[in-house]
């Protein structure tokens, strides 16, 4: 993202004046927080009021709470530099973060306050970001980003879903795999984008050769619908070999895709490379879920579902936010140790937690285990950028 200069008439507090700045920022706390608190919970050692099981809480509130309010932020940031249009700021920021923040309540309270309340408190969030990005999309003649505004219908669609899904059977089985798949699909809508774009000019500055081609073209688009086929097929039926075939021609295209961005001839920038680690887990986590499909009594969805959930997703908003709030808060785009730390926290918590699918015997230690590392690595965000968000631009 091309920073966009801050208007000269906004002189409110810093952290109003892009939407990168508070939702990077809570996202990032409530991230670490969130798993803190489903930890004891998954154990049975605490409890709270709530009409959601401690996995269906914690699948909904990782999507809805902490990987929403991040792409809100990114996407509040990133629109004015589409449409050229001033960016949301001040008291409208504020009250779409008050918004988000009544959601996060009306979860946890939504055995006191009924389940039906509790939806309409949750999904206004949802609804009230696809309601800004439509006009600014509209407003601005961007037809291009309309499939971003999609998505986001999608999404909120699927929010309310999971609430309906949920006090109608007790389990949201359904609505997470597609919430999940929608927001993978996002993933690689914005990282097609993104990554070779940053990777590209990097490249032309510090390593001159090979350089990753435009993102879409016929290629792009063939993988994509593959993938997209792929990932309607487990929505429906994940455990059937047809879904298993098209995770595989999903997982190998990716694959060629992610190739064709030449990433490892930028491994001597982090703040590069870790885009390219992060998206390698959209195809390990194809191949897991084929592998899954096939031998079920082997390999358990869940492995397939964490390298989406915190090798693919994790990673990759861990990457946008460091970077973009670099850019965007005007210092150099260059990942010192810091920033290295939470990457490698990321991919650990990543990492660990695939283990902890294929090795259940072993389960709970590991889920410890990764649950700090991913804590370590969002609280660590918190902490390092926090004042830069709080700070005005340099």
């Amino acid at each position: 993202m091309t920073p966009v200069p801050r208007p000269k008439t906004y002189d409110g507090p810093p952290i109003l004046s892009y939407g990168f700045r508070p939702f990077f920022l809570f996202g990032a706390i409530y991230s670490a927080a969130a798993i803190a608190i489903w930890l004891p919970r998954y154990f049975g050692e605490l409890t709270f009021v709530t009409f959601l099981s401690p996995l269906a809480w914690h699948t909904h509130e990782m999507l809805f709470g902490f990987v929403v309010a991040v792409i809100t932020g990114f996407l509040l940031t990133a629109i004015p530099n589409w449409t050229g249009r001033l960016p949301l700021q001040g008291g409208p920021l504020l009250i779409l973060l008050i918004i988000w923040l009544t959601g996060r309540m009306a979860i946890v309270f939504a055995a006191v306050i009924g389940w039906l309340p509790a939806m309409a408190m949750d999904c206004a969030f949802l609804a009230a970001v696809t309601a800004a990005v439509a006009r600014e999309i509209v407003a601005g003649k961007n037809w291009r980003n309309l499939k971003i505004l999609g998505l986001l219908t999608l999404l909120l669609a699927s929010n309310a879903g999971f609430h309906i899904e949920a006090h109608v059977t007790g389990t949201a089985t359904y609505a997470e795999r597609s919430s999940i798949a929608l927001v993978l699909i996002l993933v690689m809508l914005i990282g097609g984008r993104i990554v070779p774009s940053f990777t590209h000019n990097w490249l032309v500055r510090a390593n001159p050769g090979r350089l990753p081609p435009s993102s879409g073209g016929g290629l792009d688009m063939a993988i994509m619908a593959i993938t997209i086929a792929a990932l309607s097929a487990w929505v429906i039926v994940p455990d059937s070999n047809f879904t298993a075939v098209f995770s595989l021609m999903a997982g190998v295209g990716q694959a060629v895709r992610m190739a064709r961005w030449v990433g490892w001839r930028a491994w001597r920038e982090p703040i590069v490379m870790v885009l390219h680690v992060a998206y390698g887990f959209v195809p390990i986590g194809f191949a897991l879920s084929a592998a899954s499909a096939f031998f079920p009594d082997a390999v358990p969805s869940s492995a397939g579902v964490h390298a989406w959930t915190a090798g693919a997703m994790g990673g990759m908003i861990l990457a946008v936010m460091t970077r973009a709030s670099l850019g965007h808060t005007g210092r150099m785009l260059h990942a010192d140790r810091l920033t290295n730390f939470i990457y490698a926290a990321i991919f650990i918590a990543a990492l660990i937690r695939i283990i902890a699918a294929l090795v259940p015997h072993q389960a709970a230690p590991l889920l410890i285990a990764s649950s700090l590392a991913w804590s370590a690595a969002f609280l660590g965000f918190a902490v390092f950028y926090g004042p830069y968000l709080m700070r005005p631009r340099v």
